[in-house]
């Protein structure tokens, strides 16, 4: 692959630890292990479109603290282009994230140097948008400066992803039409739509309602249970890949990233879900959010067990 994504979002520093089972409120529990990992949704996903073949770009901003010199160095040791990310005073981005036994986690981010990414900022930087096939933007950089990002790429009739990560509320109703593939999960897709999401069939539900909002096509993912297509005339259900699952952290955005660079590098619709769903079961088999990301060559390798 040579086609070119660029990515517009967070860098945080993930500080995971692992415990038997989430806290209780009140609670306090004995971890098992704590790290200190490279991650973010933005970065992630830029890490994962070039582990899967993507040339890739990074818009992002990280603080000015040791945990920042981390985040950018992670990202050049993939070959990412890092020429948008700026460096701000403060802290950086970071997520606290625990595991649990049954590879669930719970997790809360402090946006640190992730909220200096500004619509001001970000058109410093217009040269490297003008130079995307795809661009990907998700929810934890400002608001304004990601619906400034959707506008612009659809301006520039670029292919526009949204991964409405994290979202508890419906999307400003005038970023829909810029919006060509809309990635929510289950409990995101029930947040934007106002339906309940809990299986297959509400899931399309939830997926014809987006598409009523102005979505061009949205791809909902049901984690073990594969993802849902809809693109207004037609539902197509994807099962997962089976596989032992060790930590879902990063799993979407593996997916995503996937997405992106098959989608950028010609491969049909169809194709990419499949190649983004197996790439995203190989990141559950290991830890961690970064270090979970498979290669190419993974994903070709890969064989239903």
């Amino acid at each position: 692959m040579s086609a070119k994504v660029v990515v517009i979002g967070s860098l945080n520093m993930d500080l995971v630890t692992r415990a038997p089972r989430l806290p209780r409120g009140g609670e306090t529990l004995i971890g098992q292990s704590f790290a200190t990992v490279s991650g973010g949704k933005g970065a992630n996903q830029a890490v994962a479109a070039a582990r899967l073949g993507a040339q890739v770009s990074m818009v992002g901003c990280v603080g000015s603290d040791a945990y920042g010199e981390e985040l950018r160095g992670a990202l050049l040791a993939e070959q990412i282009d890092c020429q948008a990310v700026s460096t701000v005073d403060g802290s950086s981005g970071v997520a606290l994230i625990v595991v649990d036994d049954n590879s669930q986690n719970a997790i809360v981010i402090v946006a640190g140097a992730n909220g200096a990414l500004t619509p001001a900022l970000l058109g410093c930087f217009d040269s490297v948008l003008q130079a995307a096939d795809v661009i990907i933007c998700q929810l934890e950089v400002p608001d304004a400066t990601v619906g400034h990002a959707l506008k612009r790429g659809r301006e520039l009739g670029k292919t526009v992803i949204l991964n409405p990560a994290p979202a508890s509320r419906p999307l400003p109703a005038d970023w829909y039409s810029s919006i060509h593939y809309l990635i929510p999960n289950e409990s995101e897709a029930a947040a934007l739509s106002g339906l309940p999401v809990d299986s297959r069939e509400t899931a399309e539900i939830a997926a014809a309602r987006l598409i009523e909002m102005g979505a061009g096509k949205v791809i909902i993912t049901l984690g073990a249970q594969g993802s849902l297509f809809a693109d207004g005339a037609r539902f197509e259900h994807f099962p997962a890949p089976t596989v032992k699952a060790v930590d879902t952290t990063a799993a979407g955005d593996t997916f995503v990233g996937g997405f992106a660079a098959a989608l950028a590098d010609g491969k049909s619709e169809v194709e990419a879900i499949r190649f983004g769903q197996v790439a995203a079961a190989l990141s559950v088999t290991r830890a961690g959010a970064q270090p979970s990301i498979p290669t190419l060559s993974d994903v070709q390798a890969f064989k239903t067990p």
